[in-house]
């Protein structure tokens, strides 16, 4: 199948490791110029060398903070500059503290909205003349299991990652006559630092080692494992494609069939 995804430009936010890196490889794989962007310059220029020496694709970077709106405004004018255009927007960030209701402030509140929908927003805004004027573009909003299901201890999540697929459903409708196509992907189980470190805190309030309560939820996953970040990344890629000419507006799980819920 042709993607058709050589030379097309894309953004990745939080892709210095995780998911967002996982991301970032694919596209490279598809010939894809990559502008990566996240707040380690360290781990970004060993992707970016990671792309260049294995794929032989284009890549450039920036550092910054996605809850900075500065931040965004500049890394979307650097792959203007640099590319020209933008086809693709991955909105990518870490997911806000664990904890429940009775954990957290107003500031608390506030931060985690900054970080997990006005951070979407802005950028989104942010690309939004360019898809518009060339009358194309792919958004993929990566969110949670937690807009199919309630987790425990997440209640940050569970209620901002909701707000992403409220948007998404809207701009998807929105924006369909410029043919720009917007989707939520959800991870299940993927092996990241953060799931490490959920499952971690998840282990320590069951009273079982990490490895214990990790095999508890694999034997819970009909595939029987977690997900690597590059077989989430093929999901994400695909949406964005040239092969996808009909899906937009939906919430998509890739989870080896974890979640339950419709």
């Amino acid at each position: 199948m042709n993607l058709g995804l050589k030379g097309k430009n894309v953004l990745v936010l939080a892709s210095s490791d995780g998911i967002g890196k996982g991301i970032a490889l694919e596209f490279a794989r598809e010939g894809s110029n990559v502008m990566l962007f996240a707040r380690r310059e360290d781990k970004l220029k060993e992707v970016k060398k990671e792309i260049e020496d294995q794929n032989g694709g284009k890549a450039e970077y920036m550092v910054g903070d996605i809850t900075n709106p500065q931040d965004i405004e500049r890394v979307v004018d650097k792959i203007l500059t640099e590319f020209g255009s933008i086809f693709v927007l991955i909105n990518n960030t870490g997911g806000p503290p664990a904890g429940t209701f009775d954990k957290f402030d107003d500031d608390a509140w506030l931060q985690a909205f900054n970080l997990t929908l006005l951070s979407y927003i802005r950028s989104i805004r942010a690309v939004l003349p360019s898809m518009q004027k060339n009358k194309q573009g792919r958004i993929v909003n990566i969110a949670s299991s937690s807009v199919k299901i309630i987790l425990d201890n997440l209640i940050l999540s569970n209620t901002f990652r909701m707000g992403i697929v409220g948007l998404s459903k809207t701009l998807a409708s929105e924006l369909g006559p410029y043919n720009i196509m917007v989707n939520v992907l959800g991870p299940g189980k993927i092996l990241t630092d953060r799931v490490e470190h959920l499952d971690g805190i998840r282990a320590g309030r069951a009273g079982v080692s990490k490895v214990e309560y990790q095999k508890k939820v694999q034997d819970g996953i009909p595939l029987g494992r977690y997900g690597l970040p590059e077989e989430f990344a093929k999901m994400a890629v695909f949406l964005c494609s040239q092969a996808n000419t009909y899906i937009t507006g939906q919430t998509i799980m890739v989870d080896g069939g974890h979640i339950r819920a419709y």
